[in-house]
């Protein structure tokens, strides 16, 4: 079977979503391509799946229409992996492969940026879109067509983020006209919204799972059974996903998709994970077993984010989904593995609902407003992880420097400081416990 797909990231997420997507539409006679996966940092997983041959189990589990499910596939769709870092010359073989026509990404929120400081010359770059732009301009040289590109990463507008970024390269390294134009022409950087909960490598129960399986699998993978994908453009004929039965939606903008997605499940998520862990809980499914928890949870969701969406049909059905979701007994979804960049992550899931719900009723939203609080306590942890220079800063700066930090949260929250300021002092000086008790009064 042929290479057909670049796809940078080898972590859970596109191994349980994309990979297993291919595989389906492989297996059931609809596509004719495999996956080859492409390192984006210097460290990662390409060695391990060289040496599997590409290949993996995949675990989809939890409630589908009231009843468990537990599927296991083994995923055949990968057939190698490239490491840039080692072999730049066998990643730019890519460009040179006629049949190579998609390209996916997911490199994390932080994974598309322009840096300003690389050079045509580097093997590789160090930033994912610069990486793209070598491997554009070196098929742009040899006449071969431009690709379906797929943006995974979770920001707004990925797809034209990640365009303008390669187009930033392009004039920094002074490349001709032509190329520029032939990347607008003949590639598609089409915006994209991803939405399953992956949960990884399953630690705790590896040794059980691997008895079942009767092979050791160091790629071994685990993620719920819903999923979603909502592209913009139509491409169906040539990546017949909805004839696969994968869920995907082709649309002209992923906007509504997008908004809808990021601000009650991750909105959720984000609002939630940070009390949470300082109340001593450890994983989503054990928030929506606890009473405190998940009180704060409902309340942030069906009286504070929801309606500021508009509180429609389907808003409020997602928000029930969502919940089921979190509650999947199969999904041992740690708060600590959320909680990772949680300054960004606030930043751009919660704090836009937080402004407009400001805008709108002249009052800060009392749940995600103590949620913004136990963020400042959380980062006075040591089970904070961030960027090193904002982990010193959060846990040093007073609350005031901290909420007037514009680099932080794009604007100043300064006017937010005198009830961040209690719901501080509550947290530290009565506990998380009291703190919620006072919230949901």
């Amino acid at each position: 079977m042929k290479e057909t797909i670049i796809q940078f990231g080898e972590g859970g997420f596109l191994r349980s979503f994309v990979d297993v997507f291919v595989h389906k539409m492989n297996e059931q006679g609809l596509y004719d391509g495999k996956v080859v996966i492409v390192q984006p940092i210097p460290k990662g997983l390409v060695s391990v799946v060289n040496e599997q041959k590409g290949g993996y189990h995949q675990f989809l589990r939890g409630i589908e229409n009231g009843a468990v499910v537990e599927d296991c596939i083994k995923v055949t769709s990968v057939s190698r992996g490239v490491d840039p870092y080692t072999d730049f010359a066998e990643y730019l073989k890519l460009a040179q492969n006629p049949d190579m026509r998609v390209i996916i990404s997911n490199t994390t929120e932080a994974g598309i940026e322009y840096l300003g400081t690389e050079s045509l010359e580097d093997a590789p770059p160090k930033s994912f879109p610069a990486k793209l732009t070598v491997l554009l301009y070196e098929r742009f040289k040899l006449g071969l067509p431009g690709f379906l590109i797929l943006s995974c990463e979770l920001i707004d507008n990925n797809g034209g983020e990640l365009f303008q970024c390669v187009l930033k390269y392009a004039k920094l390294w002074k490349l001709p006209e032509e190329f520029v134009q032939w990347l607008r022409q003949e590639n598609h950087f089409c915006n994209t919204l991803v939405d399953r909960i992956c949960t990884g490598y399953p630690k705790d129960e590896a040794e059980e799972l691997t008895k079942r399986l009767g092979e050791e699998d160091r790629l071994l993978n685990t993620a719920e059974v819903f999923h979603l994908w909502v592209i913009e453009g139509d491409f169906e004929e040539e990546f017949p996903l909805q004839k696969a039965g994968v869920n995907v939606i082709w649309t002209k903008d992923v906007a509504p998709y997008k908004k809808r997605k990021v601000r009650i499940l991750n909105g959720a998520h984000t609002s939630m994970v940070l009390a949470a862990r300082l109340y001593g809980l450890s994983t989503v499914k054990e928030c929506l077993d606890d009473a405190l928890a998940s009180a704060f949870l409902k309340k942030t969701l069906f009286e504070e984010i929801i309606p500021v969406l508009g509180n429609t049909e389907e808003d409020i059905a997602f928000g029930r989904a969502v919940l089921e979701r979190f509650a999947n007994p199969f999904v041992k979804h740690r708060l600590l593995s959320i909680a990772l960049n949680s300054v960004s992550k606030f930043k751009a899931r919660v704090l836009p609902t937080m402004m407009e719900y400001y805008e709108k009723h002249g009052t800060l939203p009392r749940c995600m407003t103590f949620s913004l609080a136990a963020l400042l306590a959380f980062y006075r942890t040591d089970e904070a992880d961030d960027n090193e220079e904002i982990m010193e800063f959060m846990k040093s700066a007073p609350p005031a420097e901290i909420l007037k930090k514009e680099a932080y949260w794009g604007r100043d929250l300064s006017f937010m400081r005198t009830a961040v300021e209690h719901d501080l002092a509550v947290i530290e000086e009565q506990g998380m416990k009291k703190a919620f008790e006072e919230v949901l009064a």
